[in-house]
């Protein structure tokens, strides 16, 4: 059995694991969240680039359907002004216009036609892709549920790891607590039993000096702790 100052040192260690553990979940919580909210993001970018498809097809026919208009309206001249003329070079040139501008109409409607069957094609595509959309958006928004319950869940259990923490702390003498607490801020675990004349944190072999306190040889460890003279750590005799 370890000494008792050593024993309430790694039940204090035993504590202090369990809250880094929970601080260390918590803290990637935010980034998680921010992860899934990126996601939703770009389901709804491709929504809406999905919609703005549609958008400027719509506005594309509407041009070419203007223009067909327009192109109509040209063509009706030029038929009126034909049936008036009187010379045969005027009426002729008017007959060019006006094949000239009829296949032009046929030119934009064909157009329109290629436009609709986008549209019709970009409808469908839109549909189902909205549909898997909102699905999986919902599948990500479900997860942040589960992420801020968890987060809500984390942050009631490390305030109990605290107090336990703090429990723990109370009946170690205050320079043991300093050397653990200095230990621990580089290098958790902080207490390290030794095993085949090593230290278990390191894994590096102990001096005999070392290995003989950690013993309980020459050493109080409720004076001075048996610390590894490789890495620092406070060691003591596994039996």
């Amino acid at each position: 059995m370890p000494h008792p100052a050593i024993e309430s040192l790694l039940i204090l260690q035993d504590r202090d694991i369990k809250r880094l553990a929970l601080e260390a979940q918590l803290k990637a919580i935010p980034g998680d969240i921010g992860l899934v909210e990126r996601k939703i993001a770009t389901e709804k970018g491709a929504i809406e680039a999905a919609r703005m498809e549609m958008r400027d097809l719509e506005v594309k026919k509407k041009a070419l359907e203007n223009d067909i208009g327009s192109a109509g309206d040209k063509l009706a001249r030029y038929r009126t002004q034909q049936v008036t003329v009187r010379k045969n070079d005027e009426y002729q040139a008017l007959g060019h216009e006006i094949d000239t501008t009829q296949g032009q109409i046929s030119e934009l409607e064909g157009k329109e036609l290629e436009i609709m069957y986008a549209i019709d094609e970009a409808k469908k595509k839109f549909v189902t892709a909205e549909a898997e959309l909102k699905t999986n958006i919902a599948g990500h928004e479900a997860r942040i549920a589960m992420l801020r319950e968890r987060e809500a869940s984390l942050t009631t259990d490390l305030k109990a790891a605290q107090a336990e923490v703090a429990t723990a702390r109370s009946p170690i003498a205050e320079p043991r607590l300093k050397i653990y607490d200095r230990i621990a801020t580089r290098n958790m675990p902080a207490v390290v039993a030794i095993r085949g004349g090593k230290c278990g944190g390191c894994h590096l072999k102990v001096s005999s000096e070392v290995e003989s306190g950690a013993r309980g040889k020459g050493l109080d460890p409720a004076v001075q702790l048996p610390t590894c003279d490789q890495c620092g750590r406070i060691v003591f005799w596994e039996a």
